[in-house]
């Protein structure tokens, strides 16, 4: 526990930020509440809960000085499990087909302002696993693993949001889960949506963390 205090201690500006951001999503999110009568967007609380449980894991992680493989491997998988949650929140963008809005702009800036906080995790919690994996892995296999991340993350994403398929389902429906994804391997071309929006996400988010990473080296 005490690890963890100072870890948090040490990455206090960055907690205070995300804190600041997360809040000021919220209060857009009640500005809209308010001026349309409507809660239609209250989901979007439940969904950035969601984000954050991979960067939790990975904060969590990353406190304990000295971690038995198995342990990570064992956190590295649920922490997968619940990665893709982080980026899902920009396709709640498609939400934006179905309304006849007064204030659409205010729409499109409360949906990207809970999508950027996700994004935001998303790269924060593939950092510190990234630390965390070089404990154990060389090179090599560590940018195999982290070039992984992106299509399985954006397939996550696909799963969740087109077959409507929760993080937690693995456990509770896992035999219709696998036999979906097996189906989507097998035939691919009865699933060309899938793989399109597996590839394009997955090069979005590749190129995003590399320019994240770039930002981070510059102001180290």
């Amino acid at each position: 526990m005490q690890a963890l205090k100072t870890l948090l201690f040490n990455r206090f500006k960055i907690v205070v930020m995300l804190i600041t951001s997360m809040a000021l999503s919220i209060i857009i999110l009640a500005l809209r509440m308010k001026l349309n009568h409507s809660f239609f967007f209250l989901f979007l609380i439940w969904n950035l809960i969601l984000a954050l449980i991979p960067y939790l894991i990975t904060t969590y992680l990353s406190s304990k000085a000295h971690i038995n493989k198995w342990i990570l491997g064992f956190g590295f998988c649920v922490w997968l499990l619940f990665l893709p949650n982080a980026p899902y929140i920009l396709t709640d963008l498609l939400h934006l087909n179905a309304l006849e809005s007064r204030c659409i702009w205010l729409d499109v800036l409360v949906i990207t302002s809970f999508a950027c906080n996700g994004i935001l995790l998303f790269y924060l919690s593939i950092f510190d696993m990234e630390v965390l994996l070089k404990r154990v892995l060389n090179d090599r296999i560590l940018k195999y693993v982290l070039l992984s991340l992106f299509p399985l993350t954006s397939f996550g994403m696909y799963l969740g949001r087109f077959l409507r398929y929760n993080s937690w389902e693995i456990l509770q429906n896992p035999f219709a889960l696998f036999a979906d994804i097996f189906d989507i391997l097998v035939h691919p071309t009865d699933h060309l949506q899938a793989w399109v929006f597996t590839l394009t996400f997955a090069a979005f988010l590749g190129v995003g963390y590399w320019i994240f990473k770039g930002f981070n080296t510059v102001e180290n």
